[in-house]
C-alpha cells in the first residue's frame, strides 16, 4: 500500500471516529502535506526506513490550536494503536522530527499532528493566509516548496480554507508562467552553441557536462508546458516520465546523454528544442514565430532560434511590470542549492533584491 492511501485510511478509520468522540465542535481539516515521496506516490520499499508510515496533520484555527492542540496530542498516544495495517505509527527513524512550536504540536509515539493553516502557509511557503502573491513574490516560490503544499491529499476540510488555499497556489498565474517560459529558453539559448565548441576543441568531458545541463533545462520547460511544478532532484526524472511531454522528449534525451561524440549530441538537443517549440506553438502560448535549427553563425554548431522564442513569449504578456523584468526568471531558474529553495523569506529577498 502507497504511503498516501495508509495515511487517509488511518484518518477514516483511526483519526476520524476518535476526533467524533474527544472534539466532535472541533472543524478541521485533515491533510497528508508538507514533506513525503509518498505525497508525490513514489514511496516504494526503501521509502519505508524513514518518515514513513501512518500520519496526518489536522489543520485548526488559531483559537482552537490554542484550545486543543496540546490535548489532542496528548490524548491521542493515550488509546492510539501501535501499529496500523502492519504499519507502526510511531516515528521511526525520522529526520523529521514530530511537530513542536507556537502553532504546531506532534509526537514520538504517533503521526498525528496538529497545525493551523496560517503557520504552514508561513513555513512551507512563506506567504500570510489570505495574501496574493505579488509577481515577484510568485518568482521567489520554488516549485518544490509550492509542491510541498499542493501535492498530498486533503482527506477532510470542514471550511474549505485548505482547500481553498491550495486552489489559489494551484499554479502559475499566466504572466508569471510566460515569464518562467522566457527564461527557460535564455538558459537554453545562453549554452546551447556551447556543447559542439567544446567537443570541437577536444573536450569530450565538457560538452557531456553542458548537455546534461541542457537535458535539464529542456526537462523543466517540459513541465513548464505542461503546467505541472517540477519536484526536487531525487524525483525530476520520475516525475518527468509521467508528462505528456515525455512521450516525444524522453528517447531523445537518452541519445543526448548516451552520446559518445559532440556532434549527435548537439543535434539530438537541437531536435529536443524543436519538439519544445512545436509544441509551444500547437498549444497557443506566447506569440507566433517560426523555429529554426541551424548553424549557429556559421559555426558548425546546431542551435534553434531561441531568442526568437523568448521575444515571442514575452509578447504574450499583459501586465507590463512582469514583461518589463530582465530574463532572469524565478529562484529555481537560478539556483538549484537546496539550502535556498528550502527557505522561502531566503528565496524571496533574492528575488526582490535581483528583480524588485
Amino acid at each position: 500500500m502507497q504511503g498516501i492511501e495508509l495515511s487517509r485510511r488511518f484518518y477514516v478509520e483511526v483519526v476520524q471516529p476518535w476526533l467524533r468522540l474527544f472534539a466532535p465542535k472541533l472543524p478541521h481539516a485533515a491533510a497528508l502535506i508538507g514533506y513525503g515521496s509518498e505525497l508525490l506516490d513514489f514511496d516504494d520499499e526503501m521509502s519505508r526506513d524513514h518518515n514513513w508510515g501512518p500520519r496526518v496533520h489536522l489543520l485548526v484555527s488559531r483559537a482552537n490550536f490554542e484550545r486543543y492542540a496540546h490535548r489532542l496530542v496528548a490524548e491521542f498516544s493515550a488509546v492510539a494503536p501501535t501499529a496500523f495495517h502492519g504499519e507502526p505509527i510511531g516515528w521511526r527513524n525520522r529526520p523529521h522530527p514530530p511537530a513542536s512550536g507556537p502553532e504546531a504540536q506532534g509526537a514520538l509515539e504517533h503521526g498525528v499532528e496538529v497545525h493551523t493553516l496560517e503557520a504552514t502557509l508561513e513555513r512551507l511557503i512563506g506567504l500570510k493566509f489570505g495574501e496574493t502573491p505579488s509577481a515577484i513574490k510568485w518568482l521567489g516560490f520554488a516549485e518544490q516548496r509550492l509542491l510541498a503544499f499542493t501535492a498530498g491529499e486533503v482527506f477532510h476540510d470542514d471550511d474549505g480554507r485548505l482547500t481553498k488555499a491550495r486552489k489559489q497556489l494551484a499554479y502559475f498565474p499566466n504572466d508569471v508562467w510566460l515569464y518562467k517560459i522566457a527564461c527557460q529558453w535564455r538558459r537554453i539559448s545562453e549554452e546551447q552553441a556551447f556543447v559542439g565548441r567544446t567537443g570541437y576543441v577536444g573536450d569530450e568531458m565538457g560538452s557531456r557536462v553542458i548537455a546534461s545541463r541542457l537535458v535539464r533545462n529542456v526537462v523543466r520547460m517540459g513541465f513548464l508546458l505542461d503546467r505541472q511544478y517540477a519536484p526536487y532532484s531525487k524525483w525530476l526524472g520520475s516525475a518527468f516520465a509521467k508528462l505528456p511531454s515525455a512521450a516525444e522528449l524522453s528517447p531523445i534525451l537518452n541519445k543526448v546523454l548516451l552520446a559518445e561524440d559532440w556532434r549527435p549530441r548537439q543535434d539530438k538537443l537541437a531536435a529536443a528544442y524543436l519538439v519544445l517549440a512545436r509544441r509551444q506553438l500547437a498549444d497557443g502560448v506566447g506569440g507566433t514565430f517560426e523555429p529554426i535549427v541551424g548553424s549557429y553563425f556559421g559555426r558548425p554548431f546546431t542551435t534553434i532560434n531561441a531568442e526568437t522564442a523568448i521575444k515571442a513569449t514575452v509578447e504574450d504578456i499583459e501586465d507590463p511590470l512582469i514583461r518589463g523584468l530582465p530574463m532572469m526568471g524565478s529562484i529555481d531558474q537560478l539556483t538549484d542549492l537546496t539550502s535556498v529553495l528550502e527557505e522561502p523569506r531566503g528565496s524571496e529577498a533574492i528575488m526582490s533584491a535581483l528583480l524588485g
